[in-house]
């Protein structure tokens, strides 16, 4: 059997395909239903909500660099995976045991430290199955299954939430867990080059042999002018998204609690199925360039934020979640990418991420808490502006400051220069 056959084993990647539909549900625990739960079950405030839904952001911070690093160097990768499965499934649960701040706070983080693993995780088996030739298609691709997933995923929620029990979603994503940790498991090791999932080797030299492994140093890394700016860039994105759909849930469930886990529901479900498309497409499309896709995501989240202000009407609530639908699907696929075109051949590539995802969660734990109390002192209107505020600085950012990575279209353009 060839190298190349033996880096894109077809078992393996059906399993990958299982795994980031079944990880869909617990890659960020119960996600905007946790609002729902503390404010329409428990009568909780907006800023106790902000503060137990920034302490998952918080874990993250601490855990996300550490995690990237260890991702790096350890070889049993799919191990890292069943540990932080295990995490949500006890966080979630004991949410529902003890639904008090000091719990409530404490499992969150427990699921901010798996969210901390997961990304660099999947990227690092998936670099180390099929190269970086087939990179852009495949993050699509599991970007594709992970949002069907959290379509599923968010059906089965809705529906238990509001016929069942509220506490029924909490158990849903624990089952699920186990799930993703079976899924992981049936990855064959031997399939994931551990140096290329670190992107120890940046491809193959003019004879077709594979370049030897390099590790860089974190200096070099970080003396990289691009990886600044894409890490501004996604902080600041991240700080407009990240409270934008526990807004609305809050402001959904405000006088609405009987309906308002289908609503969320209606909310997820739009978006997700209009990732399935956007992902595929992006993975797709950003084989030939990375900054005119991303933008594109970027340009979508002002206009979001300013929509939200409209009507509190919540089909049209719904609708508007197309939009986050296109603007994530991109971000989730491109990302990736990018970081993956910055690091190749430094050996430093899930470090890298897990650092870029160390300031995106600062800027999302910093948008959940913000957010509640902005919302609490000014009103639901100011606190959506404020994120398309935030929103309109980060694509002037990545607008203006990023350069184009992907070094197909850097070549062409340099060949046109030159004609």
């Amino acid at each position: 059997m060839s190298k190349n056959s033996l880096r894109s084993p077809k078992k393996s990647l059906r399993s990958l395909d299982r795994l980031n539909f079944f990880l869909a549900d617990v890659r960020d625990g119960v996600g905007p239903y946790l609002a729902i739960y503390l404010q329409a079950s428990h009568k909780w405030s907006p800023a106790n909500i902000g503060i137990a839904m920034s302490a998952m952001g918080i874990a993250t911070v601490i855990a996300q660099t550490p995690a990237g690093a260890v991702v790096d160097r350890l070889r049993q990768k799919r191990l890292l995976v069943v540990v932080a499965a295990a995490l949500v499934a006890v966080g979630c649960i004991g949410m529902i045991l003890s639904p008090t701040l000091p719990t409530v706070v404490s499992a969150q983080a427990l699921i901010g430290v798996a969210a901390a693993i997961f990304p660099p995780a999947i990227a690092a088996i998936t670099l180390g199955i099929v190269g970086y030739n087939k990179l852009d298609r495949r993050i699509g691709r599991n970007e594709a299954f992970n949002h069907a997933g959290n379509v599923a995923a968010a059906a089965l929620a809705g529906t238990i939430g509001h016929f069942v029990a509220r506490e029924g979603i909490f158990v849903l994503v624990a089952v699920t867990a186990i799930a993703s940790a079976i899924a992981v498991l049936q990855i064959r090791n031997r399939d994931i080059d551990p140096d290329l999932a670190r992107a120890a080797k940046d491809g193959q030299d003019g004879e077709g042999q594979e370049k030897r492994s390099h590790i860089s140093g974190i200096g070099q890394i970080l003396s990289d002018r691009r990886i600044l700016i894409f890490a501004v860039s996604a902080v600041l994105f991240h700080f407009a998204n990240a409270a934008m759909l526990p807004l609305v849930g809050q402001r959904l469930a405000d006088g609405k609690a009987t309906g308002a886990s289908l609503y969320m529901s209606a909310c997820i479900i739009v978006a997700q199925l209009v990732m399935i498309p956007v992902s595929t497409w992006a993975g797709s499309l950003a084989h030939a360039g990375r900054k005119p896709v991303f933008l594109l995501g970027f340009a979508i989240l002002p206009i979001r934020g300013v929509l939200y202000t409209f009507s509190d009407n919540p089909f049209f609530l719904v609708s508007v979640q197309i939009l986050d639908g296109i603007g994530a699907g991109i971000f989730g696929v491109v990302s990736v990418l990018i970081v993956a075109d910055l690091t190749k051949g430094t050996g430093r590539f899930n470090l890298t991420q897990g650092a870029i995802s160390t300031a995106v969660g600062i800027g999302a734990s910093l948008s959940n808490l913000l957010t509640g109390f902005v919302v609490q002192e000014a009103g639901y209107n100011a606190g959506f502006l404020t994120l398309a505020a935030i929103a309109s600085v980060a694509l002037a950012c990545f607008w203006l400051l990023m350069p184009e990575t992907n070094s197909l279209q850097q070549e062409r353009m340099g060949r046109s220069l030159v004609g």
